[in-house]
């Protein structure tokens, strides 16, 4: 089974995403984690990566799609894979539709991980990260300390109410085009109500993946 994560900064897609790897016994592949691993490894397109990287310019589609190609001609997603962050525009989803194609396999359902605006606001608002490992904290004030590895933790500028605000308006003019092309395609995203405790959330979607 494939599965591909859609849901506004916020919404838990990259915590679920995780659950439902351990569920289903499959792997998670998020964009950056493959980025860094192929970097790390200094494989072809790793170099080509971080050519762009050291530059600050993003990595275009094509050599992630070639990098998350590498991935599924692998044994690792021989039984399937969970996609976070992928996919953010129309582009990227025609990308990752071919590429599935050209290896013989295909994208089984999308989960759309939905929440109200200002809900997220205010999630994203009371967030705070450790400077050193990135781990997230909801309700732990600036200036204390990780509890993962001792660094202390910031409030980043991107989750400024206002910050959050801009944020979601850019995803959804992103992601609006992107849903309309997978319902025009009979791969309608399962909408999954993101408001709720993890286990909520993730039963949720487990229920939407049965009645499929």
């Amino acid at each position: 089974m494939i599965l591909l994560l859609l849901g506004p900064p916020g919404a838990g897609k990259g915590t679920q995403g995780e659950l439902l790897a351990k569920e289903l016994g499959i792997p998670k592949i998020a964009t950056g984690d493959v980025l860094r691993a192929a970097v790390r490894d200094g494989t072809k397109l790793g170099k080509e990566a971080k050519s762009y990287m050291d530059r600050g310019d993003l990595v275009p589609d094509d050599v992630i799609l070639g990098i998350m190609r590498e991935k599924f001609e692998g044994d690792e997603t021989k039984d399937g894979a969970i996609l976070d962050g992928v996919v953010r525009t129309v582009p990227q989803a025609q990308g990752l539709g071919v590429m599935l194609a050209e290896v013989g396999r295909k994208l089984d359902n999308v989960l759309l991980f939905d929440i109200d605006d200002e809900k997220l606001v205010a999630r994203l608002s009371s967030r705070t990260v450790c400077e050193k490992c990135q781990h997230p904290y909801r309700d732990r004030e600036p200036g204390t300390t990780c509890e993962k590895c001792g660094g202390m933790l910031v409030r980043r500028k991107d989750d400024e109410p206002e910050a959050v605000r801009n944020r979601l308006r850019v995803y959804k003019e992103q992601t609006a085009p992107v849903i309309k092309w997978y319902e025009d395609r009979n791969c309608a995203p399962l909408k999954i109500d993101a408001d709720g405790s993890l286990e909520e959330v993730l039963r949720r979607a487990l229920e939407a993946l049965k009645k499929e």
